[in-house]
């Protein structure tokens, strides 16, 4: 098993800082063979690579764990199996946010995960307007001290909500945004407020949905669906064009491609580098295609990434940001952090 650098986030919980993104399964990037998108999850973690991220709005995604969590522990047979981390989220339709509600929520997670604890439940509210998210978090805290979830975190929150949320006393440990090359907006506000209060960001989005790569390098813009096919390729196109369009894209892939031959590695591991070195930034989430047809597994890049002799330069940074100081300032554009969920 490789050295994978970890974080321990503010409960206590110990995660890798490259995390398996378990969107794919969800059903929107192609159809998803259950047994073996269990069976592809040994590799990851045999990689060192033991922290799973995922959403009860993922399709199957926690049963998929839960079946792995399980077999892993019954093929141990008395010798210490691995240690997997679970990373879950709630997101739930605005309405009444009864503590009930709330429980029963957690109780189908753990049942589908195959858990005592949850290790981390991050939360997710689709409209600030319905203030109830408030009451939501209020009942998750309680839960959080009663043992049923070991870290209480965020997904898609701004600052402002997170700084109203933790002045009633409510303790995140961490808030997935999107945080890319392309979409650096949790370097505007966030990232100074998440350092002062110790709350760490868990970046998706890092690698566009895989457009930050060799294989579109000199490629002509994508537009069509069939070009455009699965869910992240279509998101991560449109941030592209939000950004500053396909010519300006292009130019970042030449430069990236330039700092990856110095080190030696992919466009990915650069880009993916360049995330996980940002101030408050606790790990980056890799979407890995288990059980999806045609995906393919990109654990060296991942473990190249977050290696120790992989280490960005100045002339490497000042390269980069040459580039991304020509975009629209997507701050000004989009807003903050989530918004583009709620706009």
């Amino acid at each position: 098993m490789a050295s994978v650098p970890r974080v321990t986030l503010s409960g206590g919980l110990e995660i890798c800082r490259v995390l398996n993104g378990m969107w794919q399964v969800s059903g929107a990037h192609g159809l998803v063979n259950e047994a073996r998108a269990v069976e592809a999850m040994q590799a990851y973690v045999d990689a060192g690579l033991t922290t799973f991220d995922m959403a009860d709005i993922y399709g199957p995604a926690e049963e998929i764990f839960g079946q792995f969590n399980s077999q892993l522990k019954s093929k141990s047979s008395g010798s210490p199996s691995p240690a997997l981390q679970g990373l879950t989220k709630w997101v739930p339709r605005p309405g009444p946010m009864d503590r009930k509600k709330v429980e029963k929520a957690l109780l189908r997670s753990m049942s589908r995960m195959q858990v005592d604890t949850l290790d981390c439940v991050q939360f997710h509210w689709w409209v600030y307007d319905d203030k109830r998210y408030l009451d939501a978090l209020g009942h998750l805290s309680d839960l959080q001290q009663e043992g049923l979830i070991r870290e209480l975190s965020l997904t898609n929150f701004d600052t402002q909500r997170l700084e109203e949320i933790t002045s009633r006393g409510i303790r995140i440990s961490s808030n997935q945004v999107q945080y890319s090359l392309i979409d650096q907006r949790p370097a505007a506000r966030m990232q100074e407020f998440c350092l002062a209060n110790d709350i760490q960001l868990l970046t998706y989005g890092t690698l566009a949905g895989g457009l930050l790569s060799e294989r579109y390098l000199g490629k002509a813009e994508p537009k069509s669906r069939a070009e455009l096919y699965t869910a992240s390729l279509s998101k991560y196109k449109n941030m592209i064009d939000a950004w500053g369009g396909w010519s300006l894209f292009q130019d970042l892939l030449v430069t990236l491609e330039t700092v990856a031959k110095r080190h030696g590695c992919s466009v990915a591991s650069v880009a993916t580098r360049y995330i996980l070195d940002r101030p408050a930034v606790g790990g980056v989430i890799v979407g890995c295609g288990l059980g999806v047809a045609g995906a393919g597994q990109h654990i060296s890049d991942s473990l190249r990434s977050c290696s120790p002799e992989l280490r960005l330069t100045a002339e490497d940074h000042a390269a980069i940001e040459a580039v991304t100081r020509r975009s629209r300032d997507l701050m000004a554009h989009i807003g903050d952090c989530g918004d583009e969920y709620r706009n």
